[in-house]
């Protein structure tokens, strides 16, 4: 395929994203029922508890808790899951600003990645305005990621492939937990199922532009360009994965959750080390198709935990890979 066509196809797609999220898109405000009596947080609603999908709700010693304790565990973890989420999609936010400087007029690129700052910005109104409600006051990531964050947008406008990647490893770990959430037959609280589907569809968006997007440009790296990213990649998934996934230590302390818990279920279980492998296959799967599973990569890669079988296409659910 000539560079031209590639450069047609890859433009194509982003004007159906764009067309996409002028035709399907929602608001924060009017698309959650946040005043609908059915979706009220009361005191004592077992539907907070954490199901089986989450690591935390899996482990023996949060199921062996009285109803009371596991409900105010799952509102305070779901309340910090969202909060972490914003912060995240805040330093987004920042990455395609920076990116967008960079563009020139009648950018296809433009146009899109404006659509998807829009759409994030409903994202964290509506994952605050979840977060108000709940009541709990929860911090989010970790220090070090609050305060890094302004700085880590900054890519998008100096290594923006590399900013990209950087969009997967955050986006990657929270749409596949969601997934396997809604997948799963517990019952939730509507206004949680509510935000996730909401979430889910756009972000399928996002995280296609941005696979496309480095199924675009990688190639057209330098070989010493190539080879840093591919070897940068698994880390940069890992630890992100790691920001949003694993508990704060102010939750830790909050609830008084015990080391050998948090060590059992972020990644210390063998059902926790198949999630977070899990949780990664799409993006195996671009790494390979963009020949960055070099050796040295693929050793990474394991060294990290998250190494495995690729999806044979993108949102393939687990148990059609098993």
């Amino acid at each position: 395929m000539t560079a031209a066509r590639t450069r047609a196809d890859y433009e194509a797609t982003l004007r159906d994203l764009s067309e996409a999220s002028v035709h399907r898109h929602f608001d924060a405000f009017l698309d959650v029922p946040w005043d609908d009596p059915e979706y009220a947080i009361v005191p004592g609603d077992p539907r907070w508890v954490l199901p089986a999908a989450d690591p935390l709700g899996a482990t023996d010693w949060y199921r062996a808790l009285p109803l009371q304790r596991q409900i105010e565990i799952g509102m305070y973890r779901q309340a910090e899951l969202v909060k972490v989420g914003l912060q995240f999609e805040q330093a987004l936010i920042g990455g395609i600003m920076n990116f967008g400087l960079r563009l020139p007029n009648r950018s296809v690129e433009f146009r899109y990645s404006l659509h998807e700052a829009t759409e994030e910005c409903h994202h964290i109104q509506m994952f605050q305005e979840l977060v108000n409600r709940i009541g709990v006051e929860v911090r989010g990531g970790p220090r070090w990621f609050r305060r890094a964050a302004p700085l880590l947008a900054l890519a998008g406008g100096i290594v923006p492939f590399g900013f990209f990647v950087g969009v997967l490893a955050g986006e990657e770990p929270i749409d596949h937990l969601q997934k396997t959430v809604l997948r799963g037959t517990e019952e939730r609280h509507p206004l949680v199922t509510r935000v996730m589907q909401i979430h889910i569809a756009e972000e399928a968006r996002h995280i296609g532009f941005a696979h496309r997007y480095l199924q675009h440009k990688v190639p057209k790296l330098a070989p010493r360009q190539r080879f840093l990213v591919s070897v940068l990649t698994p880390v940069i998934m890992r630890v992100l994965c790691d920001v949003i996934m694993k508990p704060s230590r102010a939750m830790r302390r909050d609830l008084d959750i015990p080391a050998h818990v948090i060590d059992q279920a972020w990644w210390g279980s063998e059902s926790s080390r198949a999630m977070l492998r899990d949780t990664f296959a799409d993006v195996r799967m671009l790494a390979v198709e963009l020949e960055l599973m070099n050796p040295v990569a693929r050793r990474v890669w394991r060294a990290l935990g998250i190494d495995g079988k690729p999806s044979r296409y993108r949102g393939e659910p687990n148990f059609a890979a098993a």
